[in-house]
Formats: structure tokens, sequence, C-alpha cells
């Protein structure tokens, strides 16, 4: 068998590790993903290829016997360990949901994919409303506004004129769909993405994906935008008209009224957060690997602290995540959560606050991250075990 350790100490490329994991399974072979096993190890078949592939892509491995093998797993079997070994069978049809005029270093999950050599598919609107989203076993959310209000940018951007564009363009499609507003078109958007976790699928969204995804749930039939974004005025009394039953992780928010600030409800905490950038981390919470393998798989790293990174929604406010969400990652100083996960009828979806791992305070315009400076980033690992979660065999739940 070939060992691709996940260690700090012996790997050289953490996120390329993920690629070639994925290209054995895109060979109809199977995987082994050994959780809390040297920072979430994974055991491939040995051959001439695999072996010649890992040192095309700069992937650290060792080879082991048969009988080596077989000495890890019986340990990892042990009850009395903090660990299992998962199949991974078959690897996940991968789409981003984004504007076809995105550069892929407009987001930190088409960055890692990129460079971890893992393909996907981007589509949007059109093919979502067209039911495309049953090809596929995992979406990610790019940096979208669910909610109509064209990100909030309003207040700064204004005069820019890729925000003149972006909007014209946002509502010719919504005309071209049959909606006459974007904000009905999106809100149509996000019911379409809710039906299609309910039917199985995994969702994985990061910064404003997370929150305005919910908002739209939670609006849904409600209008919550002002003139400025759909012609005419907000509902009176909106925020008591918002359902919270229908949202996915969020309860109880409150909607920013202002179309001049760049924020859209309580459940971020950037303008909340005081947290000078140096002690800005996360830690990640422990799971038992044997009884509650999603979580654990989610988690794999390692180091169990993780630096912090902003973005147009950095993290979310504890009180009003539901209590049917996992926190599996949380700032001690400040209590928020980072990086949460839940189940919505038969599929899964994880929320990751901030907008890219390594880069603190994104802004627009700023130069793109370079991942072949930071090959080994804990906080781009976490996408990387999303893609590959939809891979594992299901066990039978024991509890």
């Amino acid at each position: 068998m070939i060992l691709v350790p996940m260690d700090a100490e012996s790997q050289k490329n953490h996120l390329k590790a993920y690629g070639i994991t994925y290209w054995v399974l895109t060979k109809q072979q199977k995987v082994q993903w050994l959780l809390n096993y040297r920072g979430g190890s994974f055991l491939l078949p040995d051959g001439e290829v695999i072996r010649k592939e890992c040192q095309i892509r700069g992937v650290s491995y060792e080879i082991l016997s048969d009988a080596q093998a077989e000495a890890i797993l019986d340990e990892i079997s042990s009850p009395s360990q903090n660990q299992d070994a998962v199949i991974l069978e078959k690897a996940p049809k991968i789409a981003v949901y984004s504007p076809k005029d995105n550069q892929p270093w407009d987001d930190a999950v088409t960055m890692v994919l990129t460079y971890a050599e893992i393909p996907y598919v981007t589509l949007y609107d059109e093919e979502v409303m067209d039911d495309k989203l049953a090809l596929y076993d995992w979406l990610h959310l790019h940096h979208e506004d669910f909610t109509g209000q064209f990100g909030k940018f309003y207040g700064m951007y204004r005069a820019a004129p890729w925000y003149i564009e972006g909007k014209r363009l946002a509502e010719e499609r919504a005309t071209k769909l049959g909606f006459s507003k974007v904000s009905e078109q999106k809100g149509a958007v996000a019911q379409k993405i809710r039906n299609y976790v309910i039917g199985g699928g995994f969702m994985f969204a990061m910064c404003s994906a997370t929150d305005t995804f919910d908002i739209a749930l939670a609006a849904n039939g409600v209008d919550i935008c002002e003139p400025m974004f759909d012609g005419d005025p907000s509902e009176p009394n909106y925020q008591g008209k918002l359902d919270f039953n229908k949202t996915f992780a969020f309860t109880e928010f409150v909607l920013e009224r202002s179309p001049l600030r760049y924020e859209f409800s309580t459940i971020d905490m950037t303008a909340k957060r005081q947290i000078p950038k140096e002690s800005d981390y996360f830690s990640l919470m422990e799971f038992s690997a044997k009884w509650d393998p999603v979580p654990t798989m989610l988690t794999q790293n390692h180091t169990m602290l993780v630096k912090g990174f902003m973005g147009q929604t950095t993290s979310f406010t504890r009180n009003q995540v539901k209590p049917t969400v996992m926190i599996l990652g949380e700032s001690k100083l400040n209590g928020e959560a980072r990086y949460i996960h839940g189940i919505k009828g038969k599929g899964f979806f994880t929320f990751y606050g901030g907008h890219d791992p390594e880069d603190y305070q994104h802004r627009v315009g700023d130069p793109k991250t370079e991942l072949e400076l930071h090959p080994t980033s804990p906080g781009y690992r976490l996408i990387l075990n999303n893609v590959l979660f939809p891979a594992a065999r299901k066990k039978k739940q024991k509890t």
C-alpha cells in the first residue's frame, strides 16, 4: 500500500495530496481515509503509476508492506483509539455556482480545486433553473448575494463601472428567466438549491453565500429590497414576516435595513468582533471518529488551531446558529462560530466564514493568492475535506 501522510512533519504538500486521492478514485480504485491518524492520512493501493503521480505533483508518500498496512488498520480499529478508517469509493462530481465572467482566483474554492488538480464544472442561474444540479454530488456557492441587493456594494461602489455593469447583467438575466426582479429570481435559485440538498446533495458555501442563502429562504415571498435595488420600496415590517423554519443554519437574526451599510444581518460578526490580527485564530472541535465520522472527516487537519481570515461574512453569531447545527470550528476569544455543518433532508451543508484562508482582509481588486506559497494551508484543507466527503461510503449510524 501507499500511505500519504497528512501530519505537519511528513507532508510537503497537503493540498495536492487531496488531488492525488481524488485522481485515484477516478481510476475506480478505493482509498481509505485514516481519520485522526497522522493528520488524516490516506491509504492508497500501491502501483508504479500512483507513485509516479505523487512524485510529479510533489506529494510525500511512504510505501508500506501488507503487514505494515494491516498493523496500522488494526491499531486504528482498537476501541481505545479515537481513530477510524473510512472507505472512499467514487470521485464526486463537483459543481461551482459562480458567474461565468468570474476568474478562478476570485474564489477560494475554485482556487484550491485548480491547485489540487480536482476537476469541476461551473454553472449559474440558467443551469440551476434548468434542474442541472441533479447531475452533481457536490455544489459550492461562490460569494453570491441571494437577497437581490447586489452584494450591498451600493454604499461604496454604486458609481463603479463594474457595479453598474453587474447590476445590468443581473437584471437582464432575471428578465430572461421570466422574473420581474433580481431578488425574486435569486430567491427561486435559492429554493432550487434547497431542494437539491434535501434530495441528497452536498452543499458548501463561504463568505456572503452562507448568510444571504438563509436570508433568501427566510424572506421567500417577502420584499426586503429598497428602491435602489429593485425599483420599489420594501414591504412594511418585513422583519416580522421572516420565517426561520425555512432556513438551514440560522435563526432569530435581524436584517440590516440600511442600503448604505455593507452588511446583511446580525448573523455576521465582522463589525462586532474586536480581535487583533495577531491573535485571530479559531480552533477545530474534536469528535469521536468511530461514532461521529462525518464531523471528524470535515475537521481533519495537521493542526487544531487555524489562522482566522475576514470576509463580507467573517463568522457567525453563536446564538443565531440553530441548535441542530454542529459547530466544527470556533473562536474562543469571542465565541463566534467560524465553520458549521448540518443535515437537511437526505443531504448535508457546510458553511465556512471568511473569503480567503491565506489573505487576511481580502478587498476588491487585491492581487490573487498564490497557493504555491501555501501548499500546507490548514484553512484551505478544510475546504478539501468537504470535497472528499461525498466519496465516503455511508456507514449505518450507531446512534
